[in-house]
């Protein structure tokens, strides 16, 4: 991985084997980026995905493996009160087998870059968003004030 910040924004270039959400909260850490946006675009081998099911009250996780095509990645990290990031990730892959083209997206809890991944992080600028609990969904939300 590399990445070079110009402006107020973070340019990041993953490499083969990077594992993109655990490579994001790495620069975060090292920058003291408490809050920010991402988006980014690139080949993975695999990814775990999840779709909360609030029946439930909990994630399925579906894994998928291959030639993938990040086509979409988009989230965020927010910080709650001691500090402790928290990443809101969702992703969108194609790849192609026997029967076609395939597409699959969710909640992105993790992914591997089979070549690479470009992303662009953009911290919060003049504050920080925070972190809620949400009882119902015993999640965490933006926290704005």
């Amino acid at each position: 991985m590399d990445y070079n910040k110009f402006g107020d924004t973070y340019y990041i270039r993953m490499d083969r084997g990077d594992e993109i959400v655990a490579s994001l909260r790495g620069v975060c850490q090292k920058e003291h980026i408490q809050s920010a946006v991402f988006c980014g675009i690139g080949g993975c081998s695999d990814a775990a995905l999840q779709t909360f099911l609030p029946a439930q009250g909990a994630f399925e996780t579906e894994r998928i493996t291959g030639a993938l095509e990040l086509v979409s990645l988009t989230g965020n990290v927010i910080s709650d009160d001691s500090g402790e990031r928290f990443f809101h990730t969702h992703a969108l892959f194609t790849w192609k087998d026997d029967s076609g083209h395939r597409v699959a997206g969710g909640h992105l809890k993790s992914t591997t870059v089979r070549y690479t991944a470009e992303i662009e992080l953009r911290p919060v600028q003049g504050g920080a968003i925070g972190r809620t609990f949400d009882p119902e969904t015993g999640m965490g939300f933006w926290k704005l004030h």
